[in-house]
């Protein structure tokens, strides 16, 4: 096994792949950017903050000597993904990339995929009751939608927000009946999410399918070319043990 892994992401599959490094007697270093209050901590040393760009990350590299970095941050984080393929070819250290399959649809989804959070926005134009699922981030693409949107995210959003707005703070997992209840509760008429992928947040396309409610879907960014992709905590798990990241 190598010396040191950098684990970059505050993911559910991130903190798993932490602990199965440490519990496997590496060095593991995780990397969370700190955009979340109260985040659920990974076992391991944790450092909480941007690296400042690729030059940052360079030279913490370059600092601390690593074997392996395992990008397995959120499916939508392209900057820091773009930053640690950069990186990677810089200081010759490798680079996994970790990413979960993104959802598929079923017999009964009504799914619009679209390419961005504007066009997401522009979708919604026409129905009474939006839920937001998209994050905190990026709200401002909702200012202008004139029907009334619930937005549930994990800490307070900032400024700007859709004109009509119910906050909603939570964290997942969710179940199907909690949110098909939510649904109802505010006659939602349409959701909008990212594809973000995994069983955490799924539960949202469930109760849609159920209720017969459209969902817009926001298609993941494209990722740099050349960097090898695993599904899987087991995946990186077994690339590291042969050497073969």
């Amino acid at each position: 096994m190598t010396s040191r892994v950098l684990v970059l992401g505050g993911t559910g599959e991130a903190r798993r792949l932490a602990a199965a490094l440490t519990d496997a007697g590496v060095d593991v270093v995780s990397s969370l950017a700190g955009r979340v209050a109260e985040p659920v901590l990974p076992p391991g040393q944790v450092r909480i903050g941007g690296f400042g760009g690729v030059a940052g990350l360079v030279a913490w590299l370059r600092a601390a000597p690593t074997a392996a970095v395992v990008d397995a941050t959120h499916p939508f984080a392209a900057g820091m993904t773009a930053a640690a393929a950069e990186a990677s070819t810089v200081t010759g250290v490798p680079l996994l990339r970790l990413q979960r399959p993104g959802w598929t649809a079923r017999p009964g989804d009504d799914w619009r995929r679209v390419d961005s959070l504007a066009e997401a926005a522009a979708a919604v134009v026409g129905f009474g009751s939006v839920f937001v699922t998209t994050g905190r981030q990026g709200l401002a693409a909702f200012a202008d939608v004139p029907g009334h949107c619930l937005v549930r995210s994990v800490d307070p959003p900032a400024p700007p927000l859709p004109r009509r707005a119910t906050v909603l703070l939570a964290r997942g997992p969710f179940t199907v009946a909690d949110e098909r209840a939510l649904l109802r509760r505010h006659a939602v008429e349409v959701v909008v999410t990212k594809d973000s992928g995994g069983s955490m947040t799924a539960a949202k396309l469930t109760a849609a399918r159920e209720l017969g409610l459209p969902v817009v879907l926001v298609r993941r960014p494209p990722l740099p070319p050349g960097i090898p992709v695993v599904p899987t905590v087991e995946a990186v798990l077994a690339r590291i043990r042969s050497c073969a990241i």
